[in-house]
């Protein structure tokens, strides 16, 4: 169980569910105080790894609505943050697209409505909350020191979807050049989706920007 970033917090990647969604731990490694990022599915796994290695789950965050990102929500007795635009997509399998791959998702109702720039505790962490729509309307990215937690925003060599309801592909390009290709070359982005890049790689490489 390594720490990443400087062992200034815990990171654990899962891959989950048939679209392969990158679901994150995140965890202040002294206090052992944790946050999930998008449990898609296989919840039990993640159960298995935060008790197995004594950390305390406080609440899950949701980088958006879709159904691929929220699925396993209330299989942790947690409370459940997502923005505030996207709060009608958990209870919703129109509009968090899960009917229409046909599996019907429904995740219980947030316990917190999330807004750009509001800082969450984490133990000693603070997750900086920064609003990216364009996939869908409430769209976030979470940065924490010196890693951004994209969702389906910015991917490595690709950006989000935005040709599903809700989505604007000039929202989404906006959302990426002003907010997150703001940050430093070295920012290390964890994506919903895919490997891992840096803001640097992305600015001088992705064919979309």
């Amino acid at each position: 169980m390594n720490p990443k970033q400087g062992d200034k917090f815990f990171l654990k990647k899962f891959i989950v569910g048939p679209m392969a969604v990158n679901c994150y731990l995140v965890a202040d490694p002294v206090t052992k105080e944790a946050c999930i990022v998008d449990p898609g599915a296989e919840p039990n796994s993640i159960k298995n790894f935060l008790r197995k290695n004594g950390f305390d789950l406080k609440f899950v965050i949701n980088t958006h609505g879709h159904g691929d990102h929220i699925a396993a929500n209330g299989y942790f007795n947690s409370p459940i943050y997502i923005h505030r635009l996207d709060k009608d997509f958990l209870t919703d399998p129109d509009m968090n697209l899960s009917r229409m791959f046909l599996f019907t998702v429904t995740s219980p109702k947030p316990a917190r409505l999330l807004e750009d720039k509001d800082m969450i505790p984490l133990g000693g962490l603070e997750l900086e909350i920064i609003h990216t729509p364009g996939h869908t309307p409430g769209s976030i990215s979470i940065k924490l020191d010196g890693a951004i937690f994209t969702g389906d925003a910015l991917f490595a060599g690709g950006i989000g979807r935005t040709d599903f309801s809700y989505g604007d592909e000039e929202l989404l390009l906006k959302s990426i050049k002003e907010k997150l290709l703001t940050f430093g070359d070295d920012i290390v982005i964890h994506p919903g989706h895919g490997e891992a890049s840096t803001i640097g790689r992305e600015r001088k490489s992705n064919p979309f920007l």
